[in-house]
């Protein structure tokens, strides 16, 4: 594949392990280009396209991070985490003498997930780069403070169950973008009863661009 240095648009595969700043500095590294950007910040545990803009086309940032994404996220049920997927400790939700934890069968999770299609108000994570009176929710939070964060309208099209075998739930969401998967997994836990976290993510196409096309 070619790429022009003065304009241009294209999808990288960005692995596990390393932020969406980092995969950029590596590219612009690789390609000697100076004016650089992405449509769309990837956390480091999660993988999946990445698009990037180069020169001119880092004008139309706004519309490519608008489009559409589609998700394949893996969620473990029974448990919570502070950031809602598993880059904290994490915490098990047990059965005790007065509460019996009940696993929902693959029939109750349909229903739940129905409340989660359509326009919906969502909760960013306390750990996330949301702004609060200028400072960045997740380094308030690692200051030990909980910021206090609005719910944001979000649309949800589709979730569709892939798998499920307790306490594991792997689902495929298409949402709008500013859609936060981690919120997503720890919703449908706590509306399940049985919490939830986020444990693995891939990204497999955002607008146009499909994971299958990367580079």
């Amino acid at each position: 594949m070619k790429i022009n240095p003065e304009n241009d648009v294209f999808a990288v595969n960005k692995p596990k392990g390393i932020s969406s700043f980092q995969a950029i500095k590596i590219i612009r590294n690789a390609l000697k280009v100076k004016k650089i950007g992405h449509a769309g910040t990837l956390d480091p545990l999660a993988r999946g396209i990445l698009v990037v803009l180069i020169g001119k086309a880092t004008k139309k940032q706004g519309e490519f991070m608008n489009q559409e994404k589609e998700y394949i996220a893996e969620i473990y049920l029974g448990a919570t985490s502070e950031t809602d997927d598993a880059e904290c400790p994490i915490s098990i939700i047990v059965s005790s003498q007065d509460t019996i934890l009940k696993k929902p069968t693959q029939k109750e999770i349909k229903i739940v997930l129905k409340n989660f299609v359509g326009e919906i108000e969502q909760i960013p994570p306390i750990y996330s780069a949301v702004k609060i009176s200028g400072m960045r929710a997740y380094k308030l939070a690692r200051r030990g403070e909980m910021p206090k964060l609005k719910p944001r309208k979000i649309t949800i099209k589709e979730i569709k169950i892939l798998k499920y075998k307790w306490p594991v739930l792997e689902i495929k969401v298409v949402c709008s973008s500013g859609t936060y998967i981690r919120s997503l997994a720890r919703d449908i836990g706590k509306k399940l009863g049985v919490g939830g976290y986020l444990q693995n993510l891939v990204r497999t196409r955002s607008g146009e661009f499909n994971i299958k096309d990367t580079i």
